[in-house]
């Protein structure tokens, strides 16, 4: 079974550099972006876009899935990863912004050599 793209809750999303993203918005396929769960109990189909003109823009098919097992554990690991270090990634870049802009950073900026 493949991503069930009528689910209200698919959402794909194709970047300027080509690559594109698709997730279930209640993080509930953890083998996305190949499959979602059989039977999964919040599948409730997409009616919004029922008459609406889709653009020439397609997104590019699914890449292949990788071989082997325990993909989707190594996929949820990663994003443990990512998720323990975005606070402190975020709380470093609003310490960076606030430094850039106190009066003495405004000056220092003023006054850059070279």
């Amino acid at each position: 079974m493949a991503m069930r793209e009528e689910c209200k809750q698919y959402e794909s999303r194709t970047y300027g550099n080509g690559e594109t993203v698709r997730k279930c918005n209640l993080d509930l396929a953890p083998e996305a972006p190949w499959r979602c769960p059989e039977n999964c109990p919040k599948f409730e189909l997409r009616l919004v876009d029922v008459d609406w003109q889709h653009g020439t823009l397609i997104a590019p098919p699914t890449p292949p899935e990788p071989e082997g097992e325990g993909i989707a554990e190594l996929l949820d690991e990663a994003e443990d990863i990512v998720n323990a270090v975005g606070p402190q990634i975020l709380a470093e870049l609003d310490a960076e912004q606030k430094k850039a802009n106190s009066p003495f950073g405004r000056l220092k900026r003023k006054f850059r050599r070279g």
